[in-house]
């Protein structure tokens, strides 16, 4: 038996200590809104948040991930309303989709550990693949994101100097 920590809720699966924790989570606990792509950790459809960072689960054994916080698409906010979440749909990012949750979580990520990035930040960054060439809105609603973001973290500032 492995306890996963997945969205904020523990977990236990008896499955596999091998088995990689995309399989896991889209079998196992039925969340299937991170997608399989290429099942050698390149494309990223499989990106999930561990501890805070992207990471390719597609390749990522379960038992590594136990005692860990997992964070997957569905587990980003109860309303969709993730400032990255806003940015994409305001900027009606996905063509297919297929890829975004991955894309989604990959920018979560990086905002994380750079609130500004440059376009030459995201193009480091964001690394998974879009078969739809989507990449140029994406990078717009990276930036548009990051100022949800900023704004929101300015806004909790503020509200915590006036209590």
């Amino acid at each position: 038996m492995i306890s996963l920590n997945v969205n904020g809720k523990t977990m236990t699966v008896d499955v596999e200590p091998d088995t990689p924790l995309l399989w896991v989570v889209r079998e196992n606990l039925g969340l299937t809104g991170t997608k399989f792509g290429c099942g050698i950790a390149q494309c990223g459809a499989c990106t999930m948040l561990i501890n805070g960072q992207a990471t390719r689960t597609c390749v990522f054994p379960v038992s590594a991930a136990e005692g860990l916080d997992i964070t997957t698409i569905e587990g980003l906010s109860e309303a969709n309303d993730h400032p990255v979440q806003q940015a994409w749909q305001e900027l009606e990012v996905p063509q297919c989709g297929y890829c975004q949750s991955g894309q989604i979580l990959s920018a979560v990520s990086l905002l994380s550990q750079n609130p500004n990035p440059s376009d030459e930040d995201i193009n480091i960054q964001m690394m998974n693949i879009c078969r739809c060439g989507t990449y140029p809105r994406i990078r717009k609603a990276v930036h548009r994101a990051s100022e949800l973001w900023n704004n929101a973290a300015a806004n909790l500032e503020t509200k915590g100097a006036n209590v």
